[in-house]
This record gives C-alpha cells, structure tokens and sequence, in this order.
C-alpha cells in the first residue's frame, strides 16, 4: 500500500474522545477519526451512496511478533476466535451472520490481523456487537483447539501443494532466514502448529488483544457518532482507564543483503515456480511512490517491460510479473515467472538483463507516464467497495498512524519522475539478490542459475 506515511516520525497523539475530520471530498468521502478511553482508535469513512457497510477490528499482531516457539499462533488464533465466545457458539455466530445475508471473515499478516464483516448498513449494530465479542471474550477452549489444528495443518497442506503459493513463502525464508520473524511463514510449520498448546493460544490472546492495540474501521452507508455509540457498547469496560494508542510500529533497519543466495522446493512440477528478488523499502521510505511507479513499469501490467520481453516477444511464459512488498523498516522487491524447466535459464537471463538495463538507464518518460496513470487509474477503482475503504483506513492507522487523503496520494504519485524513478533503480536492483525455486531441482542444480 502507498496510501499513507510521510516519513519515519509517528504523528502527534490525539487526545481522548476528540473527533477529526481526515477528509471530504467527492474522491475520499467523509473520514473521521477518535480515540477512545482505554486508547482503542475507531475511524470511518461515510459513502453515503451505498446500502451496504464494512467494519473490521484491525488487531498490531501478526507472525512478525512471534517467536519460534509459537510460530504461527496469530493465524491460528484467527481462526480458533470463531470457534465461540462466552455468550456464543461456533454455530449462533455463523447463523446470526447468515440470518441477514452478510458475510464475516478475517486474514492474519506479518504484522497485522483483521476480523471484519460486510452487511447492509441496518444490520452494522449486528457486525459490530459479533466482531466485538470474538475479540474480547473468546472462550478459546483445549477442545476447539485440537478441532482446529487440524484445519490449520490443511491449510498449510493447500499452501505446499500450490507451488506458486510455497515458491513465496520459501523466498521470505530465502531473503530473511528462516530464524527471523519476517523469514517464517504466516502459517506457521507443521511442527510448530502441532507443538502449540491451548495455553500458548490463549496466552497469546490475552496479552495481545487490548484495547490500545486495536483500530475499528467502518465504511459506507454509516454514521460516525453512531459507530462510536456501537462500538463503545460493544468493548463495554475494556474501554476503562487512561491507556493510550500503542505506537507506530517502526521496525528493525533493513537487511543489506539476503540471508542466502538460494532456497528450493524440490518437487516433480510441470513448471518451475521462481521469485528473483532483494531487500527493498520500508514503507515509511517517502521514495516508495517512485518504487511503485517504477514497479509498474517493470512488471505490473501487460505493457510492462518483463512481460512484453518475455510473454509477448517469445512467448517464454504465461505468467511473469513484479511486486513490492512493505514493512516497518524493511521491504522486499521481486519478479515472479513460471515455466517449463528447460526455460529457466534463458527466463532468469532475461529478468536480469531487463532490470540491469533499467538500472542504468532507466525508465522513458512515456513509461513512467503510463505507469503513474495505471497506479492512479487502480487505486481510484480499486476504492468502488466499501471493504476496500475500511482497509485502507485500517491499513493507514496501524502501518503509517496517519490517513492521506487520495487526492493526496494521486498528488504525490504525479510528482514522481524519470529522474527519482532511475535513482530508485540504481539502488534496489544494484543490491544482491536471492533465487527462491520449486520445481524438479536439485541443490546443486541452483549454482548454474
């Protein structure tokens, strides 16, 4: 995400129970912001031309913060909180969300967790009432526990089983060690999934899941004062004392080069699953716009440098492409390719060869062009649902502590030119670089690639 972030400083706390206005206009809608006693942060944005609402408690916990011993306990714990509450069962939570058509989920990541819920706007006191008490009164029982390890273990079963999927985890592992909290999977292992107790789990919830560590965020069809009113009853006297927010999570400095040049999967595949990639950007760098527009271009699209070069021009591939991936203090940069075995070779020489001459000569100005109006051009649509306004506020107080205004971003992505997008180059593919692999391979087959 661009959206938010000015710089490594966290912004001024706002006192408690002081409402700010963050935006109004016709791009951005009506956001609001408060901060409640006992330090819980609520924001909305009202989009007065829907029916429909999302709200999500956004929880500062994610895989990141765990250790080795409890390796994947923030994702299991997302799923054990549905399994019943004190005043709910597995089954009255589902049915209730049923009864009026609405649907709740949740996803865990590195460094934050989401539990949210898309209904029609009548039914908001529902979702709020239903999110609240799985976040503040999970009964998270030993029985519930085992149920659910199972369903954990599966899911890592459906992750190895995809090889795009696995090749992206094995290059987090690859880029920053398996022993690092940003190099384990979200998942967590098989050993470490079958090593956790209820204790640990519920230990777990118990510490991390407080007030000063939560953001509430609602869009659409919904009334600031009145999810305040909801919300407040909803926490009830978790709400009580003087806590206050707790701070920007701004990370360790990132790594200058990767853990290990390679990491493979070994497996009988029809094609070869690989990520080339380095250390990139913090997401509090003020160049990150300049890395996505130059992103774009290299490999966001079907215009973009890599895919005409190796899709279009030679038809090496079906799939190839680039991404960026942010946290606090650190980042990464990758291409992704998939191909029969045999093309390998000549795939990875045209990916380095297609960065090198970005690197040094950068990008033209019609290519930095079209890449700042497809960034723009997506992001604007990519804000037509209420779901993904709810997870930009989200994503915006808990990873930069501050919400940009679109037009703000869109202001900041026009300013981004060739000269700062070649500088960006230079930097981030003249760093080393690690190979992560899944396919038929051997260790030593990785030294010729």
């Amino acid at each position: 995400m661009i959206g938010s972030g000015a710089g490594a400083a966290a912004p001024a706390p706002v006192p408690v129970g002081v409402t700010r206005l963050l935006d109004l206009d016709e791009v951005g809608g009506r956001v609001e912001r408060t901060t409640l006693p006992g330090g819980l942060r609520v924001l909305t944005e009202t989009m007065p031309g829907v029916l429909s609402a999302t709200v999500g408690i956004w929880v500062d916990v994610g895989s990141r913060d765990e250790t080795p011993g409890v390796a994947g306990a923030s994702h299991f714990l997302e799923h054990l909180l549905f399994k019943g509450t004190t005043s709910r069962s597995a089954l009255e939570i589902a049915t209730a969300m049923d009864a009026v058509g609405g649907e709740m989920n949740a996803f865990t990541a590195k460094e934050h967790t989401c539990f949210y819920a898309n209904v029609l706007a009548s039914d908001l006191p529902l979702a709020v009432g239903l999110l609240a008490d799985l976040v503040t009164d999970a009964t998270n029982t030993a029985a519930d526990l085992e149920s659910e390890r199972t369903v954990v273990l599966e899911e890592i079963a459906m992750r190895d089983d995809e090889p795009a999927d696995a090749v992206h985890d094995l290059f987090s592992e690859t880029l920053f060690g398996d022993d690092t909290p940003l190099g384990r999977s979200v998942l967590g292992t098989v050993e470490s999934i079958e090593g956790l107790s209820r204790d640990d789990v519920d230990g777990w919830y118990r510490t991390r899941y407080a007030a000063p560590s939560m953001v509430v965020t609602a869009a659409g069809r919904v009334d600031h004062q009145q999810v305040l009113e909801l919300v407040s009853a909803a926490f009830g006297d978790r709400l009580g004392g003087d806590g206050v927010p707790a701070p920007l999570r701004l990370g360790e400095p990132g790594v200058e080069q990767p853990a290990r040049p390679t990491g493979l999967i070994s497996r009988r595949t029809e094609q070869t699953h690989l990520l080339l990639g380095a250390p990139g950007l913090g997401r509090l760098d003020d160049r990150r716009y300049a890395a996505a527009v130059l992103d774009a271009a290299v490999g966001g699209g079907m215009s973009s440098r890599l895919f005409q070069e190796i899709r279009e021009k030679r038809g090496l591939v079906y799939s190839v492409g680039s991404a960026l991936g942010h946290y606090a203090g650190t980042g990464t940069f990758s291409v992704y390719a998939g191909c029969s075995k045999k093309r390998v070779p000549e795939v990875l020489r045209l990916i380095r060869a297609g960065l090198d001459g970005v690197a040094a000569d950068g990008l033209t100005a019609e290519e930095v062009a079209r890449a700042r109006g497809q960034l723009k051009g997506g992001m604007v649509l990519g804000l037509e649902d209420t779901g993904s306004r709810m997870s930009r506020l989200g994503k915006s107080e808990l990873s930069y502590g501050e919400y940009l205004p679109v037009r703000e971003v869109l202001a900041r992505l026009d300013a981004v030119d060739e000269q700062q997008v070649r500088e960006v180059a230079t930097e981030l593919f003249g760093r080393p670089t690690c190979l992560a692999v899944v396919g038929p391979y051997r260790d030593a087959d990785l030294d010729g690639l």
